[in-house]
């Protein structure tokens, strides 16, 4: 075992019990990113002993952890290091970059790719007429190869008269073609996941499941971009600093 886990050891002498120091220290750890995502935990008894506790310490912090969503089990195969996202509130990025910055490797995997008419609420979000032709995007968002969101965008089909055009990133596509979000507007609200979504990200259903609204804008004030986000909230948290 190496040294970072021989560094988590708690001590003797404080009244806190064991189990907790050794969960706290970990999940300081984890936040710091002293592992990587989807990093194997060891054997319980492995680390029972590399840290310096029973077995009973170091299963009950290794449980409380994964109760908090920094720590999967996989049945066969062992605990992982879950992939946690800090989303800040204040910056405009997209999921690929952000997940680069983070040092996680994203992909998505398409469901739907394609230009239809836009429904009454597109019209009334992006100001379309009547009639109007849209680019309807579906996809799952995945880091190390975990899903972490679902997500259907809906854009004006001048901006994207090319669905398929698309590469890994919407973004980098709306650059390229000189047409970037560059302000947008967010609306948070919690759901449970219905079948579809559960199934899609692997989850129960009925799962809690946080979705993202947003409305993007070009730098003319133009509404270009409506994304719904299903994200899963034990993989995800949202930071806002506040100023007085």
């Amino acid at each position: 075992m190496d040294d970072r886990w021989r560094d988590l050891a708690p001590d003797a002498q404080n009244s806190t019990p064991l189990y907790l120091q050794l969960a706290a220290r970990l999940a300081t750890a984890i936040h710091a990113g002293a592992w990587s995502a989807g990093e194997a935990l060891p054997s319980e008894r492995s680390l029972s002993e590399g840290v310096g506790v029973s077995r009973i310490t170091a299963r009950n912090a290794i449980a409380l952890l994964v109760e908090q969503g920094l720590i999967r089990r996989v049945r066969g195969a062992g605990s992982f290091i879950t992939p946690r996202v800090e989303d800040p509130l204040s910056r405009l990025t997209g999921f690929t970059k952000k997940m680069e910055q983070r040092g996680f490797k994203p992909d998505s995997v398409w469901l739907a790719r394609e230009v239809r008419t836009a429904s009454r609420d597109e019209m009334v979000q992006l100001g379309l007429s009547p009639g109007a032709g849209v680019a309807s995007l579906r996809r799952l968002r995945r880091a190390d190869g975990i899903v972490m969101a679902v997500e259907h965008s809906t854009l004006p089909a001048s901006v994207v008269p090319q669905p398929l055009a698309i590469g890994a990133s919407l973004y980098r596509y709306l650059e390229e073609r000189g047409t970037s979000v560059v302000r947008a507007l967010q609306h948070f609200r919690a759901v449970n996941a219905g079948a579809e979504i559960a199934r899609l990200m692997g989850i129960a259903p009925r799962a809690a499941l946080l979705v993202i609204t947003r409305i993007g804008y070009s730098s003319d004030q133009r509404a270009i971009e409506l994304t719904d986000t299903y994200c899963r909230d034990d993989y995800y948290d949202f930071v806002a600093e506040l100023h007085r």
